[in-house]
């Protein structure tokens, strides 16, 4: 068996001239600009931009690293776009926030057409065969994959192939949350989505990660890392290994093993570069256990609202900017508004009819939810 490569390279810090020799390495050691691009060749950047985000809070993919992956591939022949999908708001003005726009103006890459897409046929797919996709993604020739190293309610971490996610079209992506509410079967469809667009080269952002309550209110965790492969199972696996996390508890590993798309088998990765072993940071906050699946019918909601984890909200913390009402998947039957003794109205949920997809924990703009483990399910799984 032919080993899937991960090359990891450290680069500690944004410096630009740094990170440009990093990413250059990290290419070098998989082969170089040529087995991934020839000349003329349209090749879209897919940063993780959940939504437009000061790059210093570890949210989003770095400019500093979209601008060497760009420049290099442009300098090897490429006309470089870029773009992604976020919850809300057009990419453009997300991109703009994130400081993305700006790094690509100076460079000349160009935006992409994200806010519109159009329906895809994915016959071999395991699970959805059927997808409506970003017209810049299927206009390209090729697309570079740049995720960023992070903690998820849903999933426990989001790398490389959950980036693709923001190649379905803004409000789309809620409605795969409210059909698919099983995380397990909610990852297989993300893993359908990689098959079908099979980016070329994944480079993920691990310089900062972020760690507790991600993806978009957690802790900046310094790592001091880029991880660059072809196959993106394998990338988040190896990440997985650098934050001290089984990839059998992210539940895209094994569809995504199943579909083709790589591994997560350690035995049958090779990890090139870097040591990797003194890059471990065991402290890591990420939840080490497995994600429990979803449940169907009365007995079963019951069950699962007892153990599951819930989004809870801190009262001190919510602005009431309602930002989690508007991007909840199910509406106002699973998240309304509630009105304190004091007069402020927050939101409030409904447990027996939230899906726990975790969108409202993972777009709050104030970090005002969190995801805590009832009594139970404390007991039950010991945490």
């Amino acid at each position: 068996m032919i080993k899937s490569k991960v090359a990891v390279v450290k680069c500690q810090s944004y410096d630009e001239k740094l990170v440009l020799e990093a990413v250059t390495r990290g290419v070098d050691l998989l082969g170089g600009t040529g087995a991934f691009v020839k000349p003329g060749e349209k090749i879209v950047l897919k940063p993780n931009v959940l939504i437009g985000s000061d790059p210093d809070k570890a949210v989003t993919t770095h400019p500093s690293l979209f601008k060497s992956v760009g420049l290099l591939f442009q300098k090897a022949g490429a006309v470089i776009q870029y773009g992604d999908s976020p919850s809300f708001g057009s990419c453009e003005s997300n991109m703009r926030r994130s400081g993305l726009k700006q790094v690509g103006d100076e460079a000349g890459f160009q935006v992409a057409d994200f806010d519109h897409g159009r329906e895809i046929s994915h016959p071999k797919a395991l699970l959805v065969k059927k997808f409506t996709l970003a017209n810049g993604v299927l206009d390209s020739d090729g697309v570079f994959s740049l995720p960023k190293l992070k903690t998820h309610g849903l999933t426990r971490f989001t790398g490389a192939v959950k980036n693709q996610f923001g190649c379905v079209p803004g409000f789309l992506k809620g409605q795969f949350h409210a059909k698919l509410a099983d995380p397990h079967v909610f990852s297989t469809m993300l893993v359908d989505i990689n098959t079908f667009i099979r980016p070329r080269l994944y480079v993920m952002d691990g310089i900062e990660g972020m760690e507790g309550n991600g993806p978009r209110n957690g802790i900046s965790r310094h790592l001091g890392v880029l991880l660059l492969s072809k196959d993106p199972i394998a990338l988040d696996a190896v990440a997985c290994k650098l934050i001290n996390l089984n990839p059998e508890f992210v539940p895209t590993s094994k569809p995504g093993e199943k579909s083709g798309l790589g591994t997560y088998h350690y035995e049958n990765i090779d990890i090139l570069g870097e040591l990797i072993e003194p890059l471990i940071v065991k402290d890591f906050q990420v939840v080490r256990k497995a994600v429990p699946a979803a449940s169907s019918g009365k007995v079963r909601t019951f069950i699962k609202n007892q153990i599951t984890p819930r989004p809870v909200i801190d009262a001190a913390k919510c602005s009431a900017c309602g930002t989690c009402i508007e991007m909840c998947p199910v509406g106002l039957t699973a998240l309304d508004w509630k009105q304190l003794k004091t007069g402020k109205k927050i939101p409030r949920h409904h447990y027996n009819k939230c899906i726990r997809c975790y969108c409202c924990q993972e777009l709050c703009p104030e970090g005002a939810i969190t995801l805590q483990t009832p009594l139970l399910g404390r007991i039950f799984f010991r945490q």
